[in-house]
């Protein structure tokens, strides 16, 4: 009896533990590849690109123990309907280990006991190394540069010699207004060539807009949302 438990689902089947296996590979392999297309764009947070990595493997986990079995599936949307409406926000980190957690769940639940052991374990492993690792990090010189000039001066020209003599790369994210509209808020995001020469870079930027304001740190961490 125990061995059928441990076997078999609830009335849905085998699952072969060789095909799974191989199914689980397959999505964390493609998982990875996903990640690695969504790090393309330049702007990311490691939860997030684990979260793609391992999600892939997550669903193909559930549609493994429904496939087939009508009353299974719908037990399954009730389930996860729940996490859309959680109480308490969480990152894509927390909403990948709610989905990790309710898919062991299911797998107990339906009687599919081997599998679930097997894939907490694939899946736990996974996790582990990804988040103990370097995938994901932004590997970036970035910085953001904030400089405040007076209204009179033409933003577009008046630091180009400066970025291109200091920096690789420089984008003007946006403009704003402050001081009831009598100076310019310019927010760059620059890349710098020698980090060493930062302090010469504000400096010379203090000579061009008056010694007013000029703020230059880490870019703000991206508001993540799964």
């Amino acid at each position: 009896m125990l061995t059928s438990i441990l076997d078999t689902g609830a009335g849905t089947g085998t699952l072969q533990l060789g095909n799974v296996l191989i199914c689980t590979g397959i999505a964390l392999i493609l998982g990875v590849i996903i990640a690695l297309v969504y790090m393309s764009d330049g702007k990311y947070t490691k939860n997030f690109t684990v979260s793609l990595v391992i999600l892939p493997a997550l669903i193909q986990a559930i549609i493994a123990m429904v496939n087939g079995n009508l009353g299974t599936s719908v037990a399954v949307l009730g389930a996860f309907s729940l996490v859309r409406f959680r109480s308490v926000p969480g990152n894509s980190k927390d909403i990948s280990y709610i989905v990790f957690a309710m898919a062991i769940g299911l797998a107990t639940g339906v009687g599919f006991v081997s599998f679930a052991v097997l894939m907490t374990v694939i899946i736990g492993i996974a996790f582990f190394l990804l988040f103990k690792t370097k995938f994901g990090e932004k590997q970036s010189s970035e910085k953001e540069l904030k400089v405040t000039i007076p209204e009179n001066i033409d933003y577009t020209t008046i630091f180009d010699d400066l970025f291109a003599k200091f920096t690789n790369k420089v984008s003007l994210e946006r403009v704003k207004t402050t001081n009831l509209g009598s100076m310019y808020e310019l927010h760059y995001m620059i890349a710098l060539k020698e980090e060493n020469k930062e302090k010469q870079l504000i400096d010379e930027l203090r000579c061009r807009n008056g010694n007013l304001p000029i703020v230059c740190g880490r870019p703000k961490v991206t508001k993540e949302e799964l």
